[in-house]
């Protein structure tokens, strides 16, 4: 393997940067213009829809397998708790602070940078790198599963074989991940005045079927993921202290595994609950790659440990076998004085690098 050191010196320059511009979830314009002109710097021909952004890598061969490298470039807003400036990268200690450092911007100058190495593989036809075409894709949106996002490219994309998408999980292979599906549930009473014994509180009647949601249980569990997981986080209900409320909603956060789809889920609890029930979203999906697919393989041949995650990410969109590892720790994602360490970007990049060719 050929020296690290430039790319990883790029990295941290070009994160510097990005941490600069807010590219907030739907507002990372700036931050796709950065990157846009950065790979044109790199004699690479970037294309760009919307706010995603990606390259391909050069003298591709239509008989190799795509490999897509793929990491967001939008951020959570930051919170108050802050005592640096967000948007100014401060290197401290080994450290580098700034909001969407270790989420996931870390995660993605390491992937650009392993792109970068393996398009240059390509000046040697022997290089197991040559083997495959990449393509590095930067995309927006990923913090809300915005439709703009991921998913507006990946049908315009070659056909991939596999993906790395780039999240902080320490450098260890995350070969699951949960879904996410979220439902509104509306509970109806009869409105009367409170200080006489009239009407039908909607709350009270909301009580059972809020334990029932609580209680709830699937039957089928994954080694990986465990159990699905079944949380009510939200309830509204009543317009003032002295009036019965004659409606109740509550919204319920349930986090899949791979032995459901979220259509299958929706209908088992339509079919069994006594409330108005509808879904947000059904596609936000549970994903998991065969433990025996030979990038699992690869990985465990370089000591890392496969997981289940229980975060949800671009995976979810991606109807190819996919694995997600990046650098960082996801307990720093969407936290005040978010930073990511220097040394896991130089990492990072030497073991994406062992892990692709």
């Amino acid at each position: 393997m050929n020296n690290i050191d430039g790319f990883y010196y790029d990295a941290v320059d070009l994160l510097k940067k990005l941490i600069t511009i807010p590219s907030v979830s739907r507002d990372e314009t700036a931050a796709a213009n950065l990157l846009e002109k950065y790979l044109q710097h790199q004699n690479l021909r970037p294309k760009r829809k919307g706010n995603n952004v990606w390259a391909m890598s050069p003298h591709w061969d239509k008989t190799n397998p795509t490999i897509l490298l793929n990491s967001h470039i939008d951020t959570v807003k930051s919170v108050a708790g802050w005592t640096h400036d967000p948007f100014t990268p401060v290197e401290e200690k080994g450290k580098l602070y700034g909001l969407g450092s270790n989420d996931a911007g870390a995660s993605l100058v390491s992937l650009l940078a392993t792109f970068l190495h393996l398009c240059r593989c390509w000046i040697d036809p022997q290089s197991p790198g040559s083997k495959n075409n990449y393509i590095f894709l930067a995309s927006c949106e990923e913090e809300v599963s915005g439709h703009d996002g991921i998913e507006s490219v990946l049908p315009i994309l070659p056909p991939v074989a596999l993906a790395v998408v780039g999240e902080p999980t320490g450098m260890q292979p995350a070969i699951a991940e949960r879904g996410l599906l979220v439902l509104d549930v509306l509970v109806h009473g009869k409105s009367g005045h409170a200080a006489r014994h009239e009407g039908e509180n909607a709350i009270y009647k909301a009580l059972p079927l809020i334990e029932w949601f609580k209680n709830l249980r699937f039957e089928k569990t994954s080694n990986l993921l465990g159990a699905v997981k079944t949380t009510v986080t939200m309830l509204d209900a009543g317009t003032q202290h002295n009036v019965v409320p004659d409606l109740c909603h509550f919204t319920v956060d349930i986090r899949s595994n791979e032995r459901y789809t979220n259509e299958e889920l929706f209908n088992d609890i339509k079919g069994r609950c006594w409330g108005d029930v509808s879904a947000r979203s059904l596609r936000l999906n549970s994903s998991c790659i065969d433990p025996n697919h030979p990038i699992v393989q690869r990985a465990k041949l370089l000591n890392l440990e496969p997981y289940g995650s229980p975060t949800l990410s671009d995976q979810a969109l991606m109807p190819f076998p996919s694995i997600k590892m990046g650098p960082g720790a996801s307990e720093r994602s969407h936290t005040a004085d978010e930073f990511v360490y220097l040394s896991e970007i130089r990492q990072a990049i030497s073991l994406y690098l062992k892990l692709l060719e």
